[in-house]
């Protein structure tokens, strides 16, 4: 991949008799892999190919870049193999390690499942298939808090939503959220692992301070956000200082949340923004462990 390109390294599109599911950016370049990948499948056994398509005028897309295709098309024989890697995967996130040959890559499960999502290394490839879902612990089942655990069902995340009240949770909620009763909510914090992202959005200002102060002076967790006004948010800073919280942990208190995006008070429209600023937040934590040499895909 050299210059701008509408995926990432390692992005991927499988295309089945029933269609296709994945991306690989859209537009006149999925359409002419898909071209490529039916012709490769009507051979009906394993086949590899390699293609580097310009994304200007041969493509009328303005990117300006360049990008390498793999095609893999997999016989009868490799379904085995899939069968086995999926059971893998339903545990988490699967890493393999595959040497190309001369019609397929011959793969193989690696114990490492928090390397790179895409490494060509020579002949030798290394993939990471499955999502990594960042925890969330979102305090509130309000109308915000409804309307946000919506708006991160489609994204790389697991919610814990935690609220004591009696009847609080809809009687629908979407399969990456996990809804606890919890009598003393703010202890939920100490079970969290250290990379999730922490929402107080309560019934109960004095509720949203024990979760606040509590996040804040573990100075574990990659965002801790809190619903209100900047008033609020004055006053729970002098009392985080009054309480010996450290100033550097009370600056990184997100409060107003979504105050980037349009100044709606609409719950939806304070959830879309709640849910980029997540987004940034899980980028910017991945950025920070990312492996020497993997680099991000130019935009």
């Amino acid at each position: 991949m050299d210059g701008s390109a509408p995926r990432e390294a390692g992005a991927r599109l499988v295309l089945t008799a029933q269609g296709f599911t994945g991306t690989i950016g859209g537009g006149a370049l999925e359409w002419r892999a898909l071209a490529r990948a039916q012709g490769l499948a009507r051979g009906g056994g394993d086949a590899l190919a390699r293609e580097r398509f310009a994304l200007g005028p041969a493509l009328g897309q303005c990117c300006g870049g360049a990008v390498e295709i793999t095609f893999e098309a997999f016989g009868p024989g490799a379904l085995g193999q899939a069968r086995a890697f999926a059971a893998l995967e339903a545990a988490g996130p699967l890493v393999t390690r595959g040497v190309t040959c001369a019609e397929r890559i011959v793969r193989e499960a690696v114990a490492e499942t928090d390397g790179p999502a895409f490494l060509r290394q020579g002949e030798t490839v290394i993939e990471r298939f499955g999502e990594a879902l960042s925890p969330v612990l979102l305090f509130g089942a309000g109308h915000v808090g409804r309307a946000l655990v919506w708006a991160l069902a489609p994204l790389p995340f697991a919610v814990r939503w935690i609220d004591g009240r009696p009847g609080a949770f809809p009687s629908a909620v979407p399969g990456r959220a996990t809804t606890v009763a919890a009598d003393d909510p703010a202890a939920e914090l100490s079970a969290a692992p250290h990379s999730a992202l922490v929402l107080a959005m309560t019934h109960s200002h004095a509720l949203d301070y024990a979760i606040v102060e509590a996040a804040l002076r573990s100075n574990r967790f990659a965002y801790v956000g809190l619903i209100g006004s900047a008033t609020k948010r004055a006053r729970f800073e002098g009392r985080l200082r009054q309480a010996g919280v450290e100033a550097g942990a009370v600056a990184r208190l997100v409060c107003p949340i979504g105050a980037s995006g349009p100044a709606s008070k609409h719950p939806a429209v304070i959830a879309a923004s709640v849910a980029v600023e997540l987004l940034v937040a899980q980028e910017r934590a991945s950025l920070a462990v990312r492996p020497a040499g993997v680099r991000k895909a130019a935009p």
